[in-house]
């Protein structure tokens, strides 16, 4: 019994799972029906355990619960809307609430504009390209969940063909199938028609005719031998793309055809033909026939050996001549330096990889310098890195402020050159703040994030979650994670991070970072984005302890490691 019970619970989910594809940004045309989704998988819960799911949409940076109306409707995992309109266009999010609250998944969605003047929106479809004379399927995506609902095709516009199946398929593919074909479905609910649209751009490629030669593989070649040496020759045809019956291939010699090989080498005369070997490469097929010599004679010297391709009275013939070749032995001397090359290359390659890892950062810093290389250059970014830190006035986070607010922008800013969004610096109050945090992460080239015990808090958690989002499923910005304090469990960051390459985590050690050519400012560089470095001139050093610039560092006196 209780594996029945589980069978159906996994085939419930496994069909759930194909009807709520994960897709962070959808677009849909309004005026037409459309749904959210997330898997039921995704639940957290026990039997016994009692939760509710809410959904929410974002809006002027505030949250808000979405109520069902006759339009909007909430059905456990399904968020319908019949149909969507132009206001529906936002950030949606769904939770499940009981004795944890957590967020289940996010979406983005865009209500595009109809165009009253066509069928489809252009900036809501998509493009197959196909080569002529392959079959091909076009498929009217999951919009709905009931098989049963009406489905008509169109191309151009125009009804295609009376199809109405969910699949539109070309057993064989030419030009004139190319086309926009739109798969528009229909719903019906309480007496009312709705649509629902799928539009697919076709463009079909005619493959340039391929003129077919029939031919022997290879010119007429010269074969260096010596007396008593075992010796196999190789002749190929080229049939074209089919295998042609009447084609034949063999060997020919001192005017008479050899023997056919037997399989047993002692019993085999002392020159014998393979049998025939057809085979075929993609499309494209071929006869090869091998000529085996067990060991050349004085008389097969300077001998033609003649391979023959015949087919519809057409014949090609190949020429194979055995030479007598000189085999001097090699010099001992170059014998000798051949042997200690062939040992000492790999010796040499194996360092070289070996430098190049450990002295990589420095190996591409130096490269940036000398080459004054510049990722910035024209990528319509305002910042270089947008800085997040603990922002709650707790005592653990001091020296957390004094180096997200003073150090960090001293020194990438002043001797480098980089931009920096700080928000409690930068950023004017008054504002609506989620909606400047996503849009200074959003003209910023890099997310750094200063990680300490305390960061996860309120203030925050958005620009975590904005910033994970932009890096993971946008591919947008690229986050550094600078760890101020030594963190020996990092179950308080959210599981995404996990995701993120461990090569962009820089670790902060207070005094032996604090020089500007220390490796924690040379591995903060590699990370960022290349830029040319800006020069300075003027040396100055920091005073941790007073909050200010003074002629004592942090931990002893100024040497010129510290000057910056």
């Amino acid at each position: 019994m209780n594996l029945m019970v589980f069978l159906l619970i996994f085939i419930t989910e496994t069909a759930t799972e194909k009807l709520c594809p994960l897709r962070a940004s959808i677009d849909v045309l309004e005026g037409e029906y459309f749904y959210l989704c997330f898997p039921e998988s995704k639940l957290q819960h026990s039997w016994k355990e009692e939760y509710t799911i809410n959904w929410y949409k974002e809006s002027a940076g505030r949250q808000k619960r979405i109520n069902e109306t006759h339009r909007i409707v909430s059905q456990m995992n399904f968020l319908e809307f019949w149909p969507a309109e132009l206001g529906d266009s936002g950030n949606y999010f769904v939770t499940q609430s009981g004795k944890r609250n957590f967020t289940i998944q996010k979406w983005t969605l865009n209500v595009l504009e109809r165009n009253r003047s066509s069928c489809f929106n252009q900036n809501h479809l998509t493009t197959e390209i196909q080569n002529a004379g392959t079959g091909h399927s076009l498929k009217c995506n999951d919009l709905s969940v009931n098989e049963n609902d009406s489905i008509t095709w169109y191309k151009d516009c125009k009804n295609y063909e009376n199809e109405r199946g969910r699949e539109l398929d070309f057993k064989t593919l030419s030009v004139q199938h190319s086309g926009i074909y739109t798969c528009k479905i229909s719903i019906s609910r309480e007496g009312k028609l709705y649509h629902s649209t799928n539009t697919i751009r076709l463009v079909v490629e005619e493959d340039a005719p391929e003129t077919v030669t029939l031919e022997i593989v290879g010119r007429n070649e010269e074969i260096q031998t010596e007396i008593g040496k075992e010796e196999t020759l190789n002749c190929t045809g080229f049939l074209g793309y089919y295998i042609q019956e009447d084609a034949n291939l063999y060997w020919w010699f001192n005017d008479t055809f050899p023997k056919k090989c037997s399989g047993i080498p002692e019993a085999d005369p002392p020159i014998c033909e393979e049998d025939l070997k057809k085979s075929h490469l993609g499309n494209k097929f071929y006869f090869t026939r091998l000529l085996r010599i067990k060991k050349v004679r004085e008389e097969d010297l300077n001998h033609n050996f003649t391979c023959t391709l015949q087919a519809d009275e057409i014949m090609h013939i190949k020429v194979v001549k055995l030479k007598k070749g000189n085999t001097q032995d090699l010099p001992m001397h170059i014998f000798t330096t051949g042997m200690i090359l062939a040992v000492l290359f790999p010796c040499v390659a194996l360092a070289v990889v070996v430098v190049c890892v450990i002295f990589r950062v420095d190996l591409v810093l130096f490269y940036r310098n000398i080459s004054q290389r510049d990722d910035t250059a024209g990528d319509g970014k305002e910042y270089d890195a947008f800085v997040s830190y603990l922002k709650d006035c707790v005592s653990t986070s001091k020296e957390e402020r004094e180096f997200a607010l003073r150090i960090l922008p001293m020194i990438l800013e002043e001797n480098f050159g980089y931009k920096l969004c700080i928000f409690e610096r930068d950023v004017s109050p008054g504002g609506a703040v989620v909606d400047d945090i996503h849009s200074f992460i959003d003209k910023s080239r890099r997310l750094i994030i200063i990680l300490s015990q305390n960061y996860i808090s309120d203030r925050v958690i958005y620009e975590l979650e904005s910033g994970l989002h932009k890096a993971l499923v946008e591919r947008k910005t690229k986050i550094i994670l600078i760890e101020y304090m030594p963190i020996s469990d990092y179950n308080f960051l959210p599981e995404s991070l996990s995701l993120l390459p461990s090569k962009r985590i820089v670790k902060w050690k207070k005094d032996k970072s604090l020089p500007v050519n220390s490796r924690f400012w040379k591995n903060l560089r590699y990370l960022m984005p290349a830029k040319p470095t800006k020069s300075n001139t003027k040396g100055h050093c920091l005073n941790l302890d007073r909050g200010s610039e003074g002629t004592q560092p942090w931990g002893g006196g100024c040497d010129f490691n510290t000057v910056i």
